[in-house]
């Protein structure tokens, strides 16, 4: 009998390593370098401590468990192409798609700051 439990224990053990491989689905699958961009921000404009480290890391997660990547990134795009100098820049203000994905990038970064800040 004992020879049989060998085979399911190292098919536990492989499987349990493979499942520890792989990236855990954090921050609804926002992508490890837009987190990490977020944080960086978040520091820069709160403080470089560990308080700021904890602070931030809540507040995206607390974002990306409101708004799925996709939205965030657009919200984003939009707020860094608004950003530019020229004519077409307002585009990325004033346009109906623009003001939607910027208010629901400011509501998800208001309940952040309540639950984080």
């Amino acid at each position: 009998m004992r020879w049989r439990a060998r085979p399911f224990r190292l098919m536990f053990c492989l499987a349990a390593g493979i499942a520890g491989a792989l990236p855990a689905n954090a921050a609804g699958d926002y992508p490890t370098t837009a987190l990490a961009d977020y944080v960086l921000g978040c520091m820069q404009s709160n403080g470089q401590t560990r308080d700021s480290l904890e602070r931030c890391s809540c507040s995206i997660d607390v974002i990306a468990s409101i708004m799925p990547y996709d939205d965030y990134e657009r919200a984003e795009t939009f707020r860094r192409m608004a950003q530019l100098n020229g004519e077409a820049s307002g585009l990325f203000r004033e346009s109906a798609p623009a003001k939607t994905a910027g208010s629901a990038l400011r509501r998800a970064q208001a309940e952040a700051d309540v639950r984080c800040f």
